[in-house]
């Protein structure tokens, strides 16, 4: 499994000795599997209780789509003031907990859970604990969290167990009221991998042919993309992220010309953005790519840029990258595609910019990406439902789009690619695609 990164709203709690719940027998280091346990598997996490119904705080089971749970003082919240990704999230009271009724099938690398405060209650605190017996001891798991937002926060809980188990939240005594969601579960199976970065389709079919020099396409270990050498820059670029791609690779800011487009055509260099009053905005992201320095220095081939506003590059556009990566901390991987179409930008110079480096780069008036959510797993084209997540945005290249915050700008596919001519996720069944290109994304 790779290590996994946590962003600026991530607390990580790597398990430290032995902590032994007040009430519990000794704990035991885990040595064997138990026996007959009832088993479920870590790809029906995470749990986010959407298809449980508890209304009241008595104890009672309760069965979610990861198996039967049991709630005590707690129940799922649906109100608008339950803290949640859904429509539902469990809310615990008092000294409540809720508790998994099964074990894992194997082993466990980490646990991640996102929680806040319900409404406008007290802070609250709580406890993490796993059981490798099930259920006849329990150790705490890391520290004892203060749950203080009232907005999700992402807690990740390092166990690195080799044995079943399962897990219980404990919320100690207090008046605060205490809401959990997204419960994941990661084992060692279900690490993910470096996918095919155009797996779902090639959006124009791009081909490595001369005579079309204007969606000719380009493809790397880390991007693919078509390149428009009448714009100076691509049409899109598509890349694969998952958590396997994450690593500790510095950002090498290492801007170069791509002696990968042809002679022929155009290459823009290092410095051909100098002046212009625009960031050389990243399509693929320095971020998405630190699995080593390789990687990371692909990124920053000029190719891989466009003339970007610095309040759309650094803020907005920025703000979209940094959450697409949070989504890989609860259990998902992306298929993203970005571009820019249109042109005249505003950039820190004012006034409207067509073309910048002697006319030969366009300035994008508007910024695009579809990113599309799957749990990690196996199979990725035959995993692709009509439930499937898919977030598009499409934002102006100006000064002043960081007036609004990037969910303002938040689109359907369907308008997208009719703003662009291209055809995304053209490899998944027209049936499947018509079912969310329509839908704008209200997560």
């Amino acid at each position: 499994m790779k290590k996994i990164y946590i962003y600026f709203a991530l607390l990580i709690f790597i398990l430290p000795a032995c902590q032994k719940e007040s009430t519990l027998e000794d704990n035991q280091a885990p040595t064997a599997q138990p026996t007959a346990l009832a088993f479920r598997t870590a790809a029906t996490f995470p749990e986010t209780f959407e298809l449980g119904t508890k209304t009241s705080y008595t104890t009672g089971n309760i069965t979610l789509g990861s198996g039967s749970w049991n709630f005590t003082d707690a129940l799922i919240g649906t109100s608008t003031t339950d803290r949640k990704t859904g429509s539902k999230s469990a809310r615990i009271q008092n000294a409540g907990k809720i508790e998994m009724n099964f074990n894992t099938p194997s082993g466990v690398n980490f646990v991640s859970v996102q929680h806040a405060k319900f409404s406008t209650s007290a802070n609250s605190t709580w406890q993490l604990f796993y059981s490798t017996n099930s259920g006849s001891s329990w150790t705490q798991a890391g520290s004892t969290i203060t749950t203080s937002s009232t907005t999700l926060v992402t807690t990740t809980f390092t166990v690195n167990l080799t044995v079943a188990a399962r897990f219980r939240i404990v919320k100690l005594t207090g008046s605060g009221i205490l809401n959990i969601d997204n419960f994941l579960i990661d084992e060692p199976g279900d690490s993910p991998t470096l996918d095919d970065n155009l797996a779902l389709g090639n959006p124009s079919n791009a081909t490595v042919n001369l005579a079309t020099p204007n969606n000719y396409l380009l493809v790397k270990p880390q991007y693919v993309m078509s390149y428009n050498n009448a714009r100076g820059s691509a049409n899109w670029v598509s890349w694969h992220l998952s958590s396997a791609w994450k690593g500790t690779a510095a950002r090498c800011d290492c801007f170069t010309q791509d002696t990968q487009i042809p002679t022929t055509m155009y290459r823009a260099s290092s410095s051909s953005f100098s002046g212009s009053g625009f960031d050389r905005g990243h399509l693929c992201p320095s971020d998405d790519r630190d699995l080593n320095s390789t990687d990371n220095a692909a990124t920053f081939k000029m190719s891989n840029m466009i003339p970007q506003a610095p309040n759309n590059n650094q803020i907005t556009w920025g703000n979209f990258e940094d959450y697409c990566r949070t989504l890989l901390t609860q259990g998902n991987e992306l298929y993203i595609i970005a571009g820019g179409y249109g042109s005249g930008g505003t950039g820190s110079n004012g006034g409207v910019t067509y073309t910048i480096s002697n006319g030969l780069i366009t300035v994008p008036a508007r910024t695009w990406k579809v990113a599309l959510v799957l749990p990690v797993g196996s199979n990725d084209l035959s995993r692709v439902s009509t439930s499937t997540r898919v977030i598009a945005i499409d934002m102006p290249n100006t000064q002043t789009v960081n007036a609004q915050t990037w969910q303002y700008y938040r689109t359907t596919v369907d308008n997208i690619e009719a703003q662009t001519g291209l055809d995304f996720f053209s490899n998944v069944s027209t049936t499947i695609q018509s079912s969310f290109e329509a839908v704008v994304d209200a997560q």
